[in-house]
């Protein structure tokens, strides 16, 4: 048996007005999605767990048929481990994000939390910048990552540190965070890395070209190694993961799966599609599970832009889905694919909500036959099927777990 994890990340959305009141997923073309849809089985999955916040560490943990309640700490940790950063007892590790905020006589605002979803050619600069001069005492140190996603790992921080995803707070204030006393530690070292990147060269070309300076970091997300039973331990199978993202680099080598690397995965629109579903059938080719991770319509989502979600969307369905499930027969094995998101990230709220999403899970050696419409939040909803947690999804898709 074969099994595949296909995750179009922030998909699930609100009905738009100016869609007549469909959702983005509703309006999108997705004749592969749709398809899976009526011939396996549409239900709901509550990916968040009660208490938790709809973070993507979170919810993905929950697509891999894992809970992250009493495990996850935040996803300072989980990308750290992508980066090949080993934690010692003691140390946390932080998102670092390269962001833009505006600063005036009306505050300090969120702009952009992804700093015009800024690329490695511009970000390496400047994180080197700010590892050379930011004040890093007491053995804290800054790793590159991927786009506007980079680590700060802090020996011995202080405990019980306020953060907040920036993502959150686009288009708001956030001097209240940055005045708080809960997070002001990181609000020093988030004020020290402005004068810093102001005036950096970088910023001075993006702003030449009109484009978002990466002005600013903010520290969020922080957390310890989590330790949990990879996918061996569980269900005696072995898998690779392909994603542009740390985070799911990360959740891949806790879970025991190899994280692939593919040449022009960006987290963007024009991340490098086909080179990701390649990378994802070879693996097959000698391992059981693959996983691939789509960020695109998340960050369309917390960017509010509704023409580029619906076109990732599209592009999740047909350039992902279609030729995985076209290649699929070729293995001359029986096959389950898991499609989902992993959370809403709503265009009008532009940040991510618990409701249960969306999922198709289609078995090869015996369709469910849903008849379903398509593929939707509304037609999950229809079918009246809610799974409660990740690990249930998991037993699911794999089956029961191994003693």
């Amino acid at each position: 048996m074969k099994y595949v994890i296909l995750i179009g990340d922030g998909m699930g959305d609100r009905p738009v007005d100016s869609l007549g009141g469909l959702t983005p997923l509703q309006k999108a073309r997705t004749p592969n999605l749709d398809r899976l849809a009526r011939e396996g089985m549409i239900a709901r999955c509550a990916t968040v767990p009660e208490g938790m916040a709809p973070g993507s560490d979170v919810a993905i943990m929950s697509l891999l048929g894992y809970s992250a309640k009493g495990v996850l700490t935040g996803r300072g940790p989980l990308e750290a481990a992508a980066l090949g950063v080993a934690l010692k007892e003691g140390d946390l590790a932080f998102r670092m994000n390269l962001v833009t905020l505006g600063r005036g006589a009306g505050g300090t605002v969120m702009l952009d939390h992804s700093s015009g979803d800024i690329q490695a050619a511009d970000a390496g600069p400047l994180v080197a910048a700010l590892a050379g001069r930011l004040p890093l005492a007491g053995g804290k140190t800054v790793h590159q990552g991927v786009g506007y996603r980079h680590i700060l790992v802090w020996p011995g921080a202080p405990e019980g540190l306020a953060s907040v995803p920036p993502h959150d707070h686009r288009d708001r204030a956030v001097d209240g965070f940055l005045d708080d006393p809960a997070y002001l530690p990181l609000a020093d070292l988030v004020r020290a890395s402005w004068p810093v990147l102001e005036d950096h060269p970088v910023n001075l070309a993006r702003r030449a070209k009109g484009l978002n300076p990466a002005n600013s970091i903010w520290l969020w997300g922080q957390g310890r190694t989590p330790s949990v039973r990879s996918y061996a331990e569980r269900w005696g199978i072995t898998g690779a993961s392909v994603s542009a993202v740390d985070l799911i680099r990360g959740l891949a080598v806790a879970t025991g799966l190899e994280p692939l690397t593919v040449p022009g995965a960006t987290g963007w629109i024009d991340t490098n599609y086909e080179g990701k579903v390649a990378a994802a059938l070879k693996a097959l080719e000698t391992r059981d599970l693959a996983v691939v991770h789509l960020e695109a319509p998340d960050e369309c989502g917390h960017q509010g832009d509704l023409d580029a979600k619906l076109l990732a969307i599209e592009s999740f369905d047909g350039r992902i889905v279609g030729p995985v499930l076209d290649a699929l027969p070729s293995y001359g094995e029986d096959f389950r694919v898991l499609c989902s998101c992993d959370h809403y990230t709503p265009v009008a709220i532009k940040t991510h909500t618990s409701d249960p999403v969306p999922f198709i899970l289609y078995d090869s050696a015996s369709p469910a036959r849903s008849g379903a419409a398509g593929y939707s939040e509304e037609e999950a909803l229809k079918a009246g099927i809610l799974v409660p947690d990740g690990p249930s999804l998991g037993r699911l898709l794999f089956g029961p777990e191994r003693v």
